[in-house]
């Protein structure tokens, strides 16, 4: 039988070096002892025998440590990296298994920290409010957020969807996004008449060979109306401190000019006193009123006791009181909350609905408060609705149209959000909702 050499193990190899080595020690002593051919022979192999065994003694620790290093690299292979050699004899493969052991000690530390690292990322993803939908070169969805599921409308994972699986999901808006390829704005209309600006960025990139396809979509909604807020804020500081300039030398001169007329025999100085009066007082009252929507303090939270706060509104705007009020604290400032109610009722009232169905809601949900005031008025058109936070805008003649910024307002310094809403179900009348986190 043909067996060549290069097939047998390290093992083997090293006692068949050992019994070549006593064979070709014992062979020249035999032939200088004259021994017979029989006796030569029966002498060899009781010698390759007792070299057999004392071989296998020999290279049993060798053959240990270089399985156990066989074993180990097998588990670097498949990405396991606890495992540590116990072969610890000071030779060379003793000094090779340490060395194995260290590289093993600070691969499953670093692959520990990866792993951390990726928790992390994948928390910080998760929790993001941009929606981040990754998409391979197959058209599959590799990984989405759970913001990302409210934008496409799903209960479930997006993973493992294919891309027209996907936009089955999602809004038309958002479809046409994504097929267009390029970072932009478009606008989402919403079930409650309320529309949304929304910003994709898009971006490609190889992950593991393969050509992936990054979405990240950004609501902008809120960001443009915080900013709208401001650019307004600054206008109506600047008009507040030219009138006020104003005012103050003019209600001077209109004192002095009643204490010189009050020696002259004419009536009529009287009603043009009274009348510039009048529109001074006017313009103070106006000046005070834009300046709490410009200058709005930071919140100062406490605890609110609901029951005691409807209450007070209620002696000042009648209303009916729907449904229980919760158990939970909310924690809001009280003053700033019972302006917002005063504004919300104060619109109701004057909505032309009845008293009877103007309704309160105070609601405790899972993250917040939700508190709700509905009216059976005329309700809303998309144009009113629309406009209806901008400030400045009203639909009422004698309105200033701040009522309902200010309560915007109120509700994001508490980190929330106001929503106004037609009533469905037949129903006429709106429904605006606060929501204080």
């Amino acid at each position: 039988m043909n067996l060549s050499i290069d097939r047998l193990s390290t093992r083997h190899k090293l006692r068949l070096a050992v019994i070549t080595s006593i064979v070709l020690v014992l062979t020249p002593i035999l032939l200088l002892l004259g021994a017979t051919s029989i006796q030569s022979l029966i002498s060899l192999s009781f010698a390759i025998c007792i070299g057999w065994f004392v071989s296998a003694v020999l290279t049993q620790s060798v053959n240990s440590g270089i399985q156990a290093l066989e074993t180990g690299l097998l588990n670097f292979k498949d990405g396991e990296f606890s495992s540590l050699l116990a072969y610890s004899a000071n030779d060379e493969l003793g000094r090779l298994c340490d060395v194995y052991n260290q590289t093993a000690e600070q691969l499953r530390q670093e692959k520990q920290w990866i792993y951390q690292r990726e928790l992390m990322l994948d928390k910080v993803l998760q929790s993001s409010p941009q929606a981040l939908v990754l998409i391979d070169s197959t058209d599959h969805v590799v990984f989405s957020n759970y913001s990302a599921k409210l934008l496409f409308n799903s209960d479930s994972k997006l993973e493992g969807l294919m891309r027209h699986a996907l936009y089955q999901c999602a809004e038309e808006q958002v479809r046409q996004a994504m097929e267009m390829g390029r970072d932009g704005l478009f606008h989402l209309k919403q079930e409650q008449d309320e529309t949304q600006t929304w910003h994709l960025s898009t971006g490609e990139f190889l992950l593991n060979n393969q050509q992936h396809k990054l979405y990240i979509f950004k609501q902008l909604t809120r960001e443009l109306s915080r900013q709208e807020v401001a650019v307004w804020k600054k206008v109506i500081r600047i008009i507040s401190h030219e009138l006020n300039n104003s005012l103050g030398p003019m209600s001077s001169m209109l004192h002095s000019g009643q204490l010189l007329s009050k020696n002259l025999d004419e009536p009529r100085l009287g009603r043009v006193f009274s009348t510039m009066q009048e529109r001074i007082s006017h313009l103070n009252e106006f000046v005070q009123g834009y300046g709490k929507f410009a200058k709005l303090p930071q919140p100062k939270l406490e605890v609110i006791e609901w029951q005691g706060l409807l209450d007070s509104v209620q002696q000042q705007w009648h209303f009916t009181l729907g449904g229980c009020l919760p158990l939970k604290s909310c924690y809001a400032d009280r003053v700033q909350i019972e302006q917002l109610l005063i504004n919300l009722l104060k619109n109701a009232h004057e909505s032309g609905s009845a008293q009877s169905a103007i309704c309160v809601k105070v609601e405790q949900k899972e993250a917040g408060t939700l508190l709700s005031v509905e009216d059976a008025g005329q309700g809303m058109n998309e144009a009113v609705m629309a406009n209806a936070l901008v400030p400045f805008y009203s639909t009422k003649a004698s309105g200033s149209g701040l009522g309902l910024a200010l309560c915007r307002e109120i509700a994001e310094a508490h980190h929330g959000q106001l929503s106004l809403h037609n009533r469905g179900d037949g129903q006429t009348g709106l429904v605006v909702q606060v929501f204080i986190p």
